[in-house]
């Protein structure tokens, strides 16, 4: 094969960015997520980070990360079952255990790699996975390798769940998948209920919660907290790189789960372990979470408020999400595109979500107020708002 044809079919539909001469991704971030980051030079107020406590550049996580690297150095150099597992792994992923709800767990490079990892270890031809029809594309990803039989239900619809999970009898094993926290929207799984009818109906409810961990529950100790969950008899994943401020995916469940996945899961057994400094930090931010929850919950979820109304009475269509996560939603693509290029004009970072992160004319753009933000930043934002709001009225 010739491999300049190779090459030049590799092509990015660039057209929008080049139209409106702005591309919102991969901004050159020069600072940490302070306030205000720094992009290019320029400071900016940062409404694009999951950074929901605003502990990614907490000085106390710092020196944690810089101590530990001072005592376990940069890297294991190799996966826990062929160099070892370092106390500081071993005693984290306990602790992550017992702050989720769940028996045992195990730490992955990245939550993506865990979503897609689980069900290639789980699942066969003659096995059902039941995913909801928004669930994150490391799921989606995940369940497709998995070569199973795939059915999706529509989104949070408890109804529809239930009809196919009572045609399900003919299969070895069912999976229902669901995120506790959807991403783009702010809008809550109804994980109580799942739980309930794949108890009902003999399956395995699998729940994301990357976006739960750290934000929901009376101390923040996620979704399973939230819904008053005990015993869960199912598969719990999350992120360590949102609200807990660090890198790296967990994979929580059973002991007898948990320790049949770190002898069978591939993903798990042939990935470099997480730098000792990362499961430093994710401790340190856990001990922050237990002394402090109350007073940093009560920031995010008043900056959510603050946000939410205040767009609303600027003239936007925002997402009616129970979670801190304020989306505006733009169903024409150009329009998305020229409200992000304003919102950036004016010195904020946001996010923007075209297809295929979600269906076509259901385009967003994602808000998230950390706790590290003060109120006069937030204030600025509505102040912005409020006036790209006269602007857009006027065109």
């Amino acid at each position: 094969m010739a491999r300049e044809p190779f090459y030049t079919g590799l092509v990015v539909d660039k057209s929008l960015t080049q139209k409106y001469d702005f591309n919102p991704y991969y901004a050159h971030i020069e600072s940490s997520l302070g306030d205000p980051i720094i992009i290019d030079g320029t400071a900016f107020i940062n409404l694009a980070a999951n950074n929901y406590l605003g502990l990614a550049a907490d000085p106390r996580v710092a020196r944690a990360i810089a101590l530990a690297a001072g005592r376990y150095g940069a890297s294991m150099c190799g996966t826990p079952i062929a160099t070892g597992s370092m106390a500081i792994l071993t005693r984290l992923e306990q602790r992550l255990a017992t702050f989720a709800g769940v028996e045992a767990g195990i730490i992955f490079p990245s939550a993506y790699q865990a979503n897609g990892a689980i069900f290639l270890s789980l699942a066969g031809p003659e096995d059902l996975i039941i995913i909801d029809h928004y669930a994150h594309a490391s799921l989606i990803q995940g369940v497709r390798l998995a070569g199973c039989k795939i059915r999706p239900f529509l989104h949070n619809n408890m109804d529809h769940l239930r009809k196919v999970l009572s045609k399900t009898e003919m299969y070895r094993r069912v999976f229902v998948v669901t995120e506790s926290v959807f991403s783009t929207e702010g809008s809550l799984a109804p994980c109580d209920e799942i739980i309930r009818l794949c108890t009902q109906f003999n399956a395995v409810p699998v729940i994301d919660d990357s976006h739960g961990i750290g934000v929901l529950g009376r101390s923040g100790r996620g979704v399973l907290e939230e819904k008053n969950v005990v015993n869960f008899e199912g598969i719990y994943t999350a992120s360590l790189g949102k609200a807990l401020a660090n890198a790296g995916g967990f994979v929580g469940g059973r002991k007898a789960f948990i320790e049949y996945l770190k002898y069978s899961c591939p993903a798990f057994i042939y990935s470099t372990a997480l730098p000792p400094p990362v499961l430093a930090g994710v401790e340190a931010v856990l001990d922050i979470i237990d002394a402090e929850f109350p007073a940093l919950s009560e920031k995010m979820w008043r900056y959510k408020r603050m946000i939410s109304q205040g767009l609303v009475a600027s003239g936007f269509n925002v997402t009616d999400g129970s979670a801190p996560i304020t989306s505006i939603m733009v169903r024409d693509l150009d329009d998305c595109a020229r409200l992000a290029k304003m919102i950036h004009e004016a010195n904020i970072l946001v996010t923007p979500f075209v297809p295929p992160s979600v269906p076509v004319h259901e385009n967003k753009i994602r808000l998230i107020a950390g706790a590290n933000l003060s109120e006069g930043t937030v204030g600025r934002v509505l102040d912005v708002f409020q006036s790209i709001g006269r602007r857009m009225t006027a065109v």
